[in-house]
């Protein structure tokens, strides 16, 4: 986990913004890894995403405690870096991995939503900004697709 310490930190502080925040998240899912190792499956999948989605939700988790309501402003999107980036978390999955499939299975709206809220933790508000949708329609997108996904891969 040393190794991977500095990328969980990047994650991180993309994630909430501010490196005090980060630096908390981090510690804290180390913490959290620690103590819940014998929860760890296999079968589920594999180790590295395991320890992300558990520094994902405690960054989540910090960013609800902050309370932090403040809106993303419109100049501070870039069209060409968000879509770089999302298209390189894209292009990072492995193309035999059963995640790659079900998203494929996805419509491309649907599919760079969800990539949005995951890779750049994004809120329904912002994807909606930022895609140019209603919110509503983004929420629907959200929740149909994350359930498509469920079901491609259970």
């Amino acid at each position: 986990m040393h190794a991977e310490g500095g990328r969980m930190l990047g994650v991180a502080t993309r994630l909430l913004k501010r490196s005090d925040l980060a630096e908390d998240a981090v510690q804290d899912a180390f913490v959290l890894i620690w103590r819940r190792a014998a929860q760890f499956d296999p079968a589920q999948g594999r180790a590295m995403g395991w320890v992300y989605t558990i520094l994902r939700n405690r960054c989540l988790t910090l960013l609800r405690r902050e309370r932090r309501d403040e809106a993303t402003a419109p100049e501070t999107f870039d069209q060409h870096v968000y879509a770089e980036i999302i298209d390189t978390a894209w292009d990072r999955l492995e193309t035999a991995s059963d995640l790659r499939r079900c998203l494929e299975g996805l419509d491309v709206g649907t599919r760079r939503a969800i990539l949005s809220s995951y890779v750049l933790g994004h809120s329904h508000g912002e994807i909606a900004g930022q895609m140019r949708a209603p919110l509503g329609s983004v929420k629907s997108w959200m929740r149909r697709g994350l359930l498509k996904l469920r079901e491609c891969l259970s």
